[in-house]
């Protein structure tokens, strides 16, 4: 494959399932990374069904009908990529918080996503390591978690047609070109840009912004969790765009062990942990999880999210450049709705019927930032 039909900048997730995607499409696809890691190695893996909005909705709603599809292959094929349909509870701490489970259940229920409220005893007895007198929780049994790393690894080991992966990293898109810092120059027909938070490197006119977050992982220990809990003040925490925030956010692995967060901070590209705030987050954790105190957090990390005013990705051509496409700006759902904005890109660039409207992603929505 000489001159791919499309380039992709970016190797985690978005890009590999938008390689993935283009390949079972039809076309020659090279993909360009320095394999670093980046968000995707960074993240949790939860794939959760999101309601913030119609379009947030519809886009992680598409999104992990195509995960369960996948996931029989997945565990035959590639089984490190730990795809398990665990459900998430999402917790109330009180009265007011499970009226917003209520509200939640009703407009999932709406859209044909299987949901149920849980009474505080309920709860406990699904899940007896969280603290006494919580009100209850959502349950949304067809979320799930995977290890994206792996996950996406698969995605482009296992196409329709073999998709080139080279570990270098790119530097400057020239129209149908990319340069990389070795030297080396790629041509293809169209160029789909997947970079998360350093896309604004390419194209510093992306309103694209970094969120900051904080992970901690535990040694293993004899009590279990079933299910991914998260607190239900974490959406309001998830949407905040100054300070620095936490929220409860605990995901059982495979190993026993437990995946702690989350945390939020703006306007930092630096990866070092700041104890304070995995101080917070942890301290978060065990006013739900009291068992918590009794494990060891055996490593600690950072990642960056990154952001849009709107708070959804920008998916589709560049509007000032012909033969570059986009697919950015997820935040911190690029695991979950990765599969959809694949289907999206793919249709945007060889033309076809999109399976959602593309309209609430599209990069024109931000003509302003482009035209400055």
């Amino acid at each position: 494959m000489h001159n791919p039909d499309v380039i992709v900048i970016g190797a985690g997730i978005v890009g590999a399932a938008c390689a993935h995607a283009l390949a079972h499409a039809g076309q020659s696809v090279l993909v360009l990374d320095a394999l670093l890691g980046g968000a995707t190695h960074a993240g949790m893996g939860h794939l959760v069904v999101m309601d913030d909005n119609p379009a947030e909705l519809a886009l992680s709603q598409a999104s992990l009908g195509q995960w369960h599809a996948w996931a029989p292959r997945m565990a035959a094929e590639a089984p490190h990529t730990a795809f398990h349909a665990c459900g998430t509870l999402w917790v109330a701490a009180d009265a007011e918080e499970m009226q917003e489970a209520e509200h939640k259940r009703q407009r999932l229920q709406a859209h044909g996503i299987a949901c149920d409220l849980l009474g505080a005893a309920q709860l406990a007895a699904l899940e007896p390591v969280l603290r006494p007198g919580l009100h209850g929780a959502l349950r949304v049994g067809g979320d799930g978690m995977v290890y994206a790393p792996s996950a996406a690894e698969w995605l482009l080991g296992h196409a329709a047609r073999p998709i080139r992966v080279e570990a270098r990293r790119a530097c400057r898109i020239d129209g149908r070109r990319v340069h990389c810092e070795d030297g080396s120059v790629h041509e293809g027909g169209a160029v789909l840009l997947a970079a998360g938070i350093h896309a604004t490197q390419f194209c510093p006119e992306l309103p694209l912004r970094p969120k900051k977050g904080h992970l901690a992982i535990t040694d293993r220990g004899s009590a279990t969790v079933h299910h991914q809990l998260v607190e239900l003040g974490y959406v309001k925490n998830a949407h905040q765009t100054e300070g620095t925030s936490v929220a409860f956010n605990l995901q059982p692995r495979p190993t026993g062990q437990w995946l702690l967060g989350s945390s939020r901070q703006f306007d930092t590209l630096d990866p070092a942990v700041d104890n304070a705030v995995l101080a917070r987050m942890l301290r978060r954790a065990m006013e739900y999880v009291p068992a918590l105190a009794d494990r060891n957090a055996i490593r600690t990390w950072t990642g960056f999210r990154a952001a849009t005013p709107d708070g959804l990705p920008i998916i589709g051509r560049h509007p000032e450049h012909a033969h570059l496409w986009l697919a950015v700006g997820h935040e911190g759902l690029g695991v979950t709705t990765a599969p959809a904005t694949a289907d999206l890109v793919v249709a945007s660039l060889l033309g076809t019927a999109p399976p959602t409207d593309p309209a609430p992603y599209a990069p024109t929505r931000f003509a302003q930032e482009y035209a400055a």
